[in-house]
């Protein structure tokens, strides 16, 4: 086995580990294996020699690529998001990568990381997701090991917030409605969606995410059932979170958030929800994690 055959099985060995760090960074699955094979070739043209650690040189390099994308991505003018257009079949189920960001990353914890400054999220991914040492940190994103270790925290702060405690407590119960709620729409149940609506729910929606036609307010729990299957579609990508304190839903196809649900429960059951897509509303929405759900 020749040099650069060698090198090329010790980064196949990195790969996985490599990816999962971009996924994090990144939000994108593509833009993340853009980034691993940008490392690679950054190693190639470097040679063996030269790399002491190459495990570390990996994600340092691959960290630094990451946060020139997010960079880029931040300066330029974002175009609006269009959502995907509705399958003829197979609805209910996740597709294989929603599944698989669902799974390996979470919804909510994308949307807050799309959130925070390119070097925040940096700092966040590599030192809480992944336990580098502040001092690497420092050195990906050019800061001093205070500015580094304060980088981390603000996000942090957004990440989490200060221990998401909902106004009346009941944070446990409210986070079950929400997540019945969600599995109820995500699968097609009406009789599940029926069982966890109060009888007087009301619902209001943002038009911006409305099919033409359908009224921006619906009430009783019939009704609201009806508009909830209706969007049937977009709830495969909906995920549970702490929206303005108390749980809610983000729906963020492809870890880019479409719009949010501010939900209210009563009891046992969803009293009311909002859903909120214009983008300026959307910005005031304030977002977390909500612990114990990705």
């Amino acid at each position: 086995m020749d040099v650069q055959d060698d090198l090329a099985q010790r980064f196949e060995e990195q790969r996985g580990r490599l990816r999962a760090v971009a996924h994090r960074m990144l939000g994108s699955p593509d833009e993340a294996d853009d980034a691993v094979q940008e490392t690679w070739l950054r190693l190639s043209r470097t040679g063996a020699e030269e790399v002491t650690n190459l495990p570390g040189w990996l994600t340092t390099v691959l960290s630094r690529v990451c946060l020139d994308l997010l960079r880029a991505r931040a300066a330029r003018r974002e175009e609006p998001y269009e959502p995907p257009a509705p399958e003829s079949s197979g609805a209910g189920n996740l597709p294989e990568e929603e599944a698989v960001l669902a799974d390996s990353v979470g919804l909510a914890l994308l949307v807050v990381l799309d959130r925070l400054t390119p070097a925040e999220r940096v700092a966040f991914v590599l030192h809480d997701l992944f336990a580098m040492p502040f001092e690497e940190v420092a050195r990906v994103v050019d800061r001093s090991l205070p500015a580094a270790k304060k980088l981390a925290s603000r996000a942090r702060h957004k990440v989490r917030g200060g221990g998401n405690a909902v106004p009346g407590g009941g944070l446990d119960r409210r986070r079950r409605v929400v997540e019945a709620f969600l599995a109820a729409a995500r699968g097609g149940d009406t009789a599940a969606l029926l069982a966890v609506l109060a009888p007087e729910v009301v619902r209001h929606a943002d038009p911006a995410v409305l099919p033409p036609g359908v009224p921006s307010e619906l009430r009783g729990a019939r009704a609201v059932a009806e508009g909830t299957l209706l969007l049937r579609d977009r709830s495969r990508f909906g995920a549970v979170a702490l929206v303005d304190g108390a749980p809610g839903i983000v729906v963020a196809p492809g870890g880019r958030l479409l719009c949010v649900l501010r939900v209210v429960v009563d009891g046992e059951r969803v009293a009311s929800y909002e859903v909120i897509a214009d983008a300026r509303r959307l910005a005031a929405v304030e977002v977390r994690v909500l612990e114990g759900v990705r």
